[in-house]
């Protein structure tokens, strides 16, 4: 007999220096395995962008993060397409050539992929990004004019586009030391944080799939580089994987509008989250609806855990994200995880 899918929800927080999920697609081969596990997954593009590359699978629900949390809340829900029209919004702040290198991109998804993308519009003015880090470490960004965006944006939406892909002119100038940590694997995501002002921003105000990919020069070549950044040294630019991912993003619904067969948080059967950030929206959204959260041992400059939130029950453990696809098979065939291990505790009369 199949066994109905489980939908979960995989989080991996950006800009917070996760070892697996830190860098650019570096989660891909745990999100595939968690999709396979559960049936259905729904995780934020940044799980599932790795530059010029990419991995296409159905099961995988490609949602950005401010509307990953609504969703979560109960807010929204979502709409399997087939297709999506890709409105392309480039930074008026981009060079000429740096920003014919995004339009080659999209023509080259448009005549290998067949993906539907168009129209393209440059904002009005640039949107001049800034980098910063927080108290923790982790990063985050700002953006001078985000009327730009916005504007540009809804010019985009306006004109036909069912989803959106940003690409914004990131400094060049960011600290030499972050960048090559960064890339030597110890360091974090100093473009991430700003990545997710934008691509929130976007999503609040227009409520349709947004991502983003940073417009930087190519980088020099580095003979010490960490297999886990080397997909962000391919290439002109980073647009390829965003496309692919938002080409099939579902549809975000307001709740009072679901249609049956809509994807909701009463259908979620499970979240997957690193051990140390069980401090977002999404997943104390989860917990207060009593979803089973499955907290994996994954390093960050985090330390929001169970103990830290006074949890005593309701959080599963693993050592690792192929210990968490265990358990969602667990979950999804109506197995109890605590039958699986040792010692099996006796019931008690109250």
């Amino acid at each position: 007999m199949n066994v109905a899918p489980l939908p979960s929800l995989m989080v991996l927080p950006t800009g917070i220096g996760c070892a697996i999920g830190g860098y650019a697609g570096d989660a891909l081969p745990s999100a595939r395995l968690l999709a396979a596990a559960s049936g259905c997954l729904i995780t934020h593009p940044n799980v599932m962008n790795g530059a010029a590359l990419y991995w296409n699978d159905p099961r995988i629900h490609y949602v950005e993060g401010y509307a990953l949390d609504r969703f979560a809340v109960g807010d929204w829900c979502l709409r399997s397409v087939r297709q999506q029209r890709i409105g392309l919004l480039l930074d008026a702040g981009i060079e000429p050539e740096l920003a014919q290198r995004q339009i080659q991109m999209a023509d080259a998804c448009r005549a290998t992929l067949g993906l539907e993308i168009g129209p393209v519009l440059r904002s009005d003015r640039p949107l001049n990004v800034t980098f910063n880090r927080g108290p923790s470490g982790a990063s985050w960004g700002a953006i001078e004019h985000p009327d730009a965006l916005l504007r540009a944006g809804e010019q985009l939406r306006d004109s036909g586009a069912t989803a959106i892909a940003v690409v914004a002119r990131f400094p060049g100038d960011y600290h030499s030391e972050e960048l090559t940590a960064y890339r030597q694997g110890s360091g974090v995501d100093i473009l991430a944080g700003a990545e997710a002002v934008i691509s929130h921003l976007l999503v609040r105000q227009l409520q349709v799939p947004c991502a983003h990919a940073p417009a930087l020069p190519s980088l020099s070549l580095n003979l010490q580089l960490d297999p886990r950044a080397a997909a962000e040294e391919l290439g002109h630019t980073f647009l390829a994987c965003v496309l692919v991912g938002l080409s099939r993003a579902p549809d975000l619904i307001k709740g009072e509008a679901a249609q049956l067969g809509d994807l909701s948080a009463s259908n979620l059967g499970a979240a997957v989250v690193p051990e140390g950030a069980l401090g977002g929206e999404s997943i104390l959204a989860c917990i207060e609806r009593r979803v089973p959260i499955i907290s994996v041992a994954n390093q960050s400059l985090l330390s929001v855990t169970s103990e830290a939130l006074g949890l005593s029950s309701g959080v599963m453990r693993a050592g690792s994200y192929a210990e968490a696809a265990g358990l969602l098979v667990a979950l999804r065939e109506g197995l109890s995880p605590s039958a699986l291990g040792r010692p099996l505790l006796p019931l008690k009369v109250k």
